[in-house]
């Protein structure tokens, strides 16, 4: 395998500098300002619609932004793709048909101006055993790997992944990610974005949420979780459930009640935990928890959609 020796250096990796990109009267990044910094494996979260692809075509130079400025290691993104500087797996997009797993990733590892090892690269991707078949002949998952392969056939600095593991099966997706882990020790950046929360939450070093085109909060996992600010309150109860007054319990976000199991967000657990003791109610298996990252993601989103309507 080729290897380049990598340059220490404080020029951010990533810089949205106030970056704006309408569709006609949708307006899909607005005012989006963050960096990224060398070694930092980032999930980029939120709802349909938050502008999530669009901020990565913009960072690709797939597409160019109204206003405002996108650097990608000081340069250009085009710049930046020239000099091999970016690797980026897509959703958007085909593969070549009739060609071999092995004669397309030969292609790009041909093209990438600081290229791997074909060999290496099938390995890495976990495509070896079927570096004969023809890529119109793949499963969904396979061709997902063979786009991996792609991203990775040269030493880039960058990599950018768009909802990587769709399609993958388990065993396929804790492969990935140990791969994944692997190009970020070694220095690189990592930025994807996904629908499977655990993997952001398992993952990612820094998660950053979009609202609307806006950056909704930026932070580890944890102090997205504190941030939301609720906490889940399980319990059981005998004999028959009062549902009017569990719903009227202070502070509850949600509530789930299935027979005899009643499940609860909070805002304040505490008050919440009291105020049912007082109902007279004797709960059995009480758990106060914090939220999951998904959880947390959608308790914030919600807060937000509700403020700005």
């Amino acid at each position: 395998m080729t290897t380049t020796a990598k340059t220490v250096t404080t020029t951010p990796v990533v810089g949205f500098d106030q970056v704006t990109k309408s569709y006609g009267d949708v307006r899909a990044v607005d005012g989006l300002t963050l960096t990224l910094h060398p070694g930092e494996t980032v999930a980029l979260l939120g709802p349909n619609g938050a502008g999530k692809s669009t901020t990565l075509d913009l960072l690709l130079g797939l597409k160019r932004p109204d206003s405002g400025t996108v650097r990608v290691f000081g340069t250009s993104p085009r710049e930046a793709i020239v000099a091999g500087r970016v690797g980026a797996m897509l959703q958007s997009g085909g593969l070549m048909e009739e060609v071999t797993v092995a004669e397309l990733v030969r292609l790009a590892c041909a093209l990438h101006p600081r290229r791997y090892e074909v060999d290496d690269v099938l390995a890495r991707a976990g495509i070896s055993k079927i570096a004969d078949r023809k890529v119109n002949k793949l499963s969904g998952g396979q061709a997902q790997r063979v786009r991996f392969a792609l991203a990775t056939a040269g030493d880039s600095d960058l990599i950018v992944l768009d909802e990587p593991t769709t399609g993958m099966d388990v065993s396929a997706r804790q492969a990935f990610w140990a791969t994944m882990r692997e190009q970020a020790d070694q220095g690189r950046t990592v930025l994807f974005a996904t629908h499977y929360l655990e993997e952001a939450d398992a993952v990612a070093d820094r998660v950053l949420v979009l609202h609307r085109g806006r950056l909704l909060t930026d932070g580890t996992a944890a102090e997205i979780k504190a941030k939301a600010g609720v906490r889940r309150v399980s319990f059981d109860l005998e004999g028959p459930v009062d549902e009017t007054a569990l719903r009227g319990l202070p502070f509850i976000t949600s509530i789930d009640i299935s027979g005899q199991t009643v499940r609860i967000q909070s805002a304040d657990a505490d008050a919440t935990v009291h105020a049912l003791y007082g109902l007279g109610v004797h709960p059995r298996n009480l758990e106060v928890t914090g939220l999951g990252l998904e959880q947390a993601f959608v308790a914030l989103t919600e807060a937000e959609e509700a403020r700005q309507s």
